[in-house]
């Protein structure tokens, strides 16, 4: 029976992105040993979407909240650099933000059905 899912970030400075995800998000952590933190991620919903026959398969991580301006406005306050604005993307509303010293993640609000509460 599968009981979760186990996200990885790879990051060229682990320590910043772990500072990020712990101090700027705010999300629970255990340490694994040795300053290796294991986040809690909030729920989560896995898609499928097509793609190339010659492209190789990729996953991306994008966050969702339920409310794209108050939550930009809130990370913002704390620092987090946007990379992209905000785009109607007509199933949700998205932007990306940069996590120090491990590239960018999308967030988002769905306008879609959700999984993630299933």
């Amino acid at each position: 029976m599968i009981t979760g899912a186990h996200s990885i970030l790879y990051a060229t400075d682990p320590d910043a992105a772990r500072a990020f995800f712990r101090d700027t998000l705010g999300l629970s952590n255990v340490d694994a040993g040795d300053g290796w933190l294991i986040f809690k991620s909030p729920p989560a919903e896995l898609a499928v979407h097509p793609t190339e026959p010659s492209a190789s398969g990729r996953v991306e991580l994008y966050l969702m909240c339920d409310d794209l301006k108050a939550t930009v406005a809130d990370l913002m306050a704390k620092g987090v650099e946007f990379t992209d604005e905000v785009s109607n993307q007509g199933w949700g509303v998205l932007t990306t933000l940069k996590v120090p010293g491990a590239g960018e993640i999308g967030l988002y609000q769905p306008r879609h059905p959700t999984a993630y509460d299933l």
